[in-house]
């Protein structure tokens, strides 16, 4: 069922017989009648609306107080998918998005204000240091972010990120056509933002087909700090 107080503009379009069942999906996301309800979603319902009408993403059927509903576009995630087939349309996906012009996209995700969002998440005790990667458990958030500014890139290369770009956020239909989900922190960074989430979740044979299908080697150094920003989200 549900949850209480739900704004009568959701109801109305998702109904009341909601299931927690939502996949592996994180978050506050329910499943509903041929839809997906999801709660504090202001920042994606915003993103959303301007990434709409340049990339397929999925079709918001209504928004009120928070409460987002998106249409359920039917089509498995390339979680699904043989790795390096995945890579490849990871690749070919993300050098299209990145072909969005990035001086029209409102959302500002650069260094400095990642840094100071990573600032306050760490000053607000929103960091859980147990949830680190590998390499830096045992370290706290205090001390990791001191190397996350010691290290911080003295340029940009920019364009419109994803923030969240992973196997699990781009659906395929059964004609080979994607739509992108999850787009609460799109925004105007460095391009290895994405690019260091998707080598992250790629092992060495899909993360060589990711690079070829995307057209770029890429540098190292950023893919670890962008994998260190990650850290305190």
């Amino acid at each position: 069922m549900c949850p209480v107080e739900v704004p009568g503009a959701v109801l109305r379009v998702a109904g009341d017989a909601w299931s927690a069942d939502t996949e592996g999906l994180s978050g506050q996301i329910w499943r509903a009648d041929g839809c997906y309800v999801k709660r504090a979603a202001t920042d994606e319902h915003a993103r959303l609306r301007w990434l709409g009408s340049r990339f397929e993403v999925p079709a918001v059927l209504a928004f009120e107080d928070g409460w987002l509903v998106l249409q359920d576009v039917g089509a498995p995630s390339l979680a699904a998918v043989e790795p390096v087939r995945a890579g490849t349309v990871l690749g070919t996906v993300l050098r299209e998005l990145h072909s969005v012009p990035w001086q029209e996209c409102p959302f500002d995700s650069r260094v400095a204000v990642a840094v100071e969002k990573a600032r306050h998440n760490v000053e607000a005790g929103l960091v859980d240091p147990d949830d680190f990667d590998d390499e830096h458990l045992g370290t706290s958030p205090e001390e990791l972010f001191e190397k996350l500014v010691a290290a911080a890139p003295a340029d940009e290369d920019l364009v419109v990120v994803h923030g969240d770009f992973c196997p699990p956020n781009v659906l395929v239909r059964p004609d080979g056509s994607t739509v992108v989900i999850d787009v609460g922190r799109l925004g105007v960074a460095d391009r290895h933002h994405d690019l260091a989430l998707v080598h992250r979740e790629l092992g060495e044979e899909a993360a060589a087909a990711f690079d070829r299908a995307y057209g770029l080697v890429p540098d190292p150094a950023k893919l670890y700090w962008y994998r260190l920003l990650d850290e305190f989200f």
